[in-house]
């Protein structure tokens, strides 16, 4: 009686609608609740009752066995992805700017190096015959002449730096007027200053 019943509830949870009970009664008073009319000669009731289908898990699915009857599966939860944070962008440190010289020399205007020792220079110097006639002057000599330089006091190196770059920018501009290696020699300098901590100060 209890199993008919449970089996009577499961079929009709499944199901939306209208259900018809069948209370069978035979002649010893066994009584008798099933889902079909009673059978000949047995007194039969009936009560109809409002079913409401069960709404299904939300996290479900069907998973099939090896008898074909599907069985509800209860689907795990999607873990979260941990992402790896983005690795910071690190501007490499500024350096210091290299040492300036201003240096002097005979026949030639003042000019900065990066070097104390700049390479040495030959002047052309006239020749002159045995008498001393220059007409008669043969061959060719130059005196050997070493320009002096000294450092650029470092409170001023910065803005001593930041002008070679304004003057090598001019001599680019006019690179026909000036050395083949103008601009190159431009990109150097300021690509030497935009690395050093000066590249934020203002001219």
């Amino acid at each position: 009686m209890r199993w008919l019943l449970l089996t009577l509830f499961c079929a009709s949870a499944a199901q939306a609608g209208e259900i018809t009970f069948y209370r069978c009664t035979d002649a010893s008073g066994a009584l008798t609740i099933q889902n079909m009319p009673c059978p000949k000669g047995m007194q039969q009731t009936t009560k109809v009752m409002q079913a409401v289908a069960a709404p299904a898990p939300p996290a479900a699915v069907l998973a099939p066995l090896a008898t074909g009857v599907l069985v509800p599966q209860a689907v795990p939860a999607s873990e979260p992805v941990a992402v790896a944070p983005a690795a910071p962008v690190t501007k490499p440190a500024p350096v210091a700017l290299p040492a300036l010289y201003l240096c002097k020399g005979r026949g030639v205007d003042d000019y900065l190096s990066e070097s104390a020792e700049p390479p040495s220079r030959c002047v052309p110097m006239r020749v002159v015959g045995l008498d001393g006639n220059p007409a008669k002057g043969a061959g060719e000599a130059c005196e050997v002449q070493r320009d002096t330089c000294a450092a650029i006091d470092p409170t001023q190196l910065c803005s001593t730096w930041q002008q070679r770059v304004r003057d090598a920018e001019s001599a680019a501009r006019f690179s026909s007027l000036a050395q083949p290696d103008a601009r190159q020699q431009y990109q150097r300098l300021q690509a030497v200053l935009d690395a050093s901590d000066c590249a934020a100060q203002k001219p």
